[in-house]
């Protein structure tokens, strides 16, 4: 397969689960906030510390009202990483390379877009509740369709290597930033609105009926033990980093698994992830390790950035760097 082509497949997929990610945390924000109106926790600005460029919006916006908060991550088409500018960029990778996905995807892609696009209003007005939920829908959809229809080959390989990479990332970010809320009001700790929160964070992954059949209480030490070292559910990071792992192992060429770089990184990686256990991560600092492992994920992505993509011609465009921002 071209490099080209398995950039583009490995973005398509990222910037879909990149939309439905953000996606994800706005509709559970909004659910919490209904939940608790009165709470002194402000859940937008931990949404905007989640993207890790908060340099950029408080140049452009300002305050972390709702209405600057959904704007900048929903439909800032200036802003790298917004619901918007994520499809728009995963369309415009899907449509240069059409006959290397099926047509059932790009159809379901190009609906996605055309509803995102137009939602986006003159006025700046937040866009309806239904809207996230929606997101959301058609990125399960398209996933679907793109399991359902493409061969275990080598595009599929990338596109689910960018789509994993992508869902570890948004867990981690949004575990830390909301672990880091809660650290700021210790008097909310232990009580309704904690476990309010907890929930919440549960529910931005979809993993709250899971953790609740493996768990009956609520507890910090079991969210970061469920949400970080579980081995079967699909969104937790060490899943991911396994799943995602194996999928490079499968990629034919262009180095021998002992020879390249994202294989051996990933596999440091998920050998540390064994290593771990709750009680370490959390005395360590949650925070500490949070950062160390999107450290390690940056480089892991920047290994199958020079490894798979940038080869002779295609280094020449700039598109795809750019969306490699985090």
């Amino acid at each position: 397969m071209l490099s080209r082509v398995a950039n583009s497949i490995y973005w398509m997929a990222r910037n879909v689960q990149r939309a439905e990610n953000i996606a994800r945390f706005i509709e559970v924000t909004q659910n919490l906030i209904l939940d608790q109106p009165d709470s002194s926790i402000d859940q937008w600005e931990p949404l905007v510390r989640a993207t890790g460029d908060e340099e950029y919006f408080a140049e452009h916006y300002g305050d972390f009202t709702p209405t600057n908060v959904q704007q900048f991550l929903t439909l800032d088409r200036d802003y790298h990483s917004s619901i918007l500018t994520a499809i728009t960029n995963a369309r415009e990778n899907a449509r240069t390379v059409r006959e290397a996905i099926s047509s059932e995807a790009w159809e379901q892609l190009n609906t996605f877009y055309h509803f995102v696009r137009d939602s986006e209003t003159a006025d700046k007005t937040q866009p309806s509740a239904t809207f996230y939920a929606e997101v959301v829908h058609n990125s399960y959809t398209f996933n679907g369709i793109l399991d359902g229809t493409m061969t275990r080959g080598t595009g599929w390989r990338f596109a689910n290597v960018g789509r994993l990479i992508e869902r570890a990332d948004k867990t981690s970010r949004i575990l830390d930033v909301k672990y880091f809320t809660l650290l700021r009001n210790v008097a909310d700790m232990n009580t309704t609105l904690d476990d309010l929160l907890w929930s919440g964070v549960l529910r931005s992954v979809s993993a709250f009926e899971m953790f609740r059949k493996e768990y009956h209480a609520l507890t910090v030490e079991r969210v970061v033990e469920f949400l970080v070292l579980n081995r079967e559910f699909p969104r937790a990071i060490y899943h991911c980093i396994r799943q995602m792992r194996d999928s490079l192992r499968k990629i034919e060429g262009p180095l021998e698994a002992e020879q390249n770089e994202a294989i051996v990184k990933s596999t440091e990686l998920i050998e540390h992830l064994k290593r771990q256990t709750v009680e370490s991560i959390i005395n360590g600092g949650l925070h500490e390790f949070i950062d160390s492992f999107q450290s390690s994920l940056n480089e892991i992505g920047a290994a199958i950035n020079s490894t798979y993509f940038v080869t002779r011609a295609f280094q020449s465009q700039p598109q795809q760097s750019q969306q490699q921002r985090q």
